[in-house]
This record gives C-alpha cells, structure tokens and sequence, in this order.
C-alpha cells in the first residue's frame, strides 16, 4: 500500500496524469470544432415565402437558398391560387433552418375535382338543394314551370344545358332547377277539357 501512494506522488505519475488530462482536452476541443463545422453550427437560412410560386420558381428559389424539396400532390383546389402554384409549404415562410434542410410543398391542382349529379328528378327543390350540395354542387337559379307538383325538380341545366343524373360537373359548379309552380300544363288541360 505504501508503494501505492509512493507512486501517486512520484513525478512520472504526476507527469502522465498532466499529459492524458491535456490529450482529453485537446480531443475534446478537436471534436466540437469538427462537430461544429460538418453541422454548420449557428448558421442558419431563412425559409423564403414560396406561395403562390410556380413549381419552377420554388425549385429555383429553394435550390439558390441550399434547401431541398418534396412536392406533395393535393386535391383540394383553392380559385384563390394560380393552378399548378404552391398552396402550403412546410416549414413556413420565415423559419430559421439548417442548410440542405428538406421543404415540403403543396401544389394547387389544375382544378375542381369533379363529382356525380345526384338524381333529384320529382325530390322536392328543397331536398334537392341539400342533396347537390351534400355533393359539393350549388343552386343557382330555380325556374318555374307549368306541372301539377309544386316545388318538385323536373330538370336540371348547367351553363344553359339541360342535365341529368349522373353527370360529372366540376365540384362548387352552379345548377339552375326547373320546378313546378303548381299549375296544370296547358297540354294536360286541354286533354282534360276534352273528355
């Protein structure tokens, strides 16, 4: 034991301790300025606003800001937004991120998703109207014709069109209703009046 402590209080122990206290400190040091430099560390770049950006502009402008890029499909059109322009990105604009950090884009589609014409025919205008919108379709106009049953659709027309049941339109397209006003057509009428 004596030997021991004679060791600890050599010089060649004191000297080697110095010199491994000094190789972890160095080491140390070597490794946080690698770490630093191969991280970029406190550099930042500041997200661009890409919205409404073509997805030519957006590569270009992600690219000169050293960001890489995935463009994620979307099907919800927004009229607000040029088609084939970026609707939302990830992370947003203004956000400090590292260098070669990985944007996530979504593109405004070429347009509405279309949807299937309800079969409204003899519904009542006010079902009708729930049903086309359940759908994502709307009402423009209702006209009134001469038939017996008062409020019900009788036909549909889009664009001056007449329509029919399972037709594709593009969704939030505006419909005009022909319903009965309640009367007798004349043509029934003068039936009636013959016999």
């Amino acid at each position: 034991m004596k030997d021991f402590f004679n060791f600890i209080r050599s010089k060649t122990f004191l000297i080697q301790l110095g010199l491994a206290l000094v190789l972890v400190v160095v080491i140390c040091f070597i490794t946080l300025q690698w770490l630093k430099s191969t991280t970029n560390h406190g550099e930042f770049v500041e997200v661009p606003d890409f919205s409404k950006m073509s997805v030519q502009e957006m590569r270009k402008t992600a690219e000169e800001a050293g960001l890489r890029y995935e463009v994620l499909d979307s099907t919800n059109f927004n009229p607000d937004f040029p088609r084939f322009s970026i609707l939302e990105q990830n992370p947003t604009a203004g956000t400090k991120v590292k260098d070669n950090r990985k944007i996530y884009f979504t593109v405004n589609p070429s347009g509405y998703k279309k949807v299937t014409v309800p079969d409204i025919i003899q519904v009542t205008q006010r079902n009708a109207t729930s049903m086309l919108r359940a759908v994502g379709l709307d009402v423009q106009r209702v006209t009134y014709i001469d038939e017996l049953g008062k409020d019900m659709v009788y036909q549909m027309k889009f664009k001056g069109k007449y329509i029919k049941h399972g037709d594709k339109l593009p969704k939030t397209s505006r419909i005009e209703l022909i319903c009965g006003n309640g009367s007798i057509p004349d043509s029934a009428r003068i039936q009636a009046d013959s016999n």
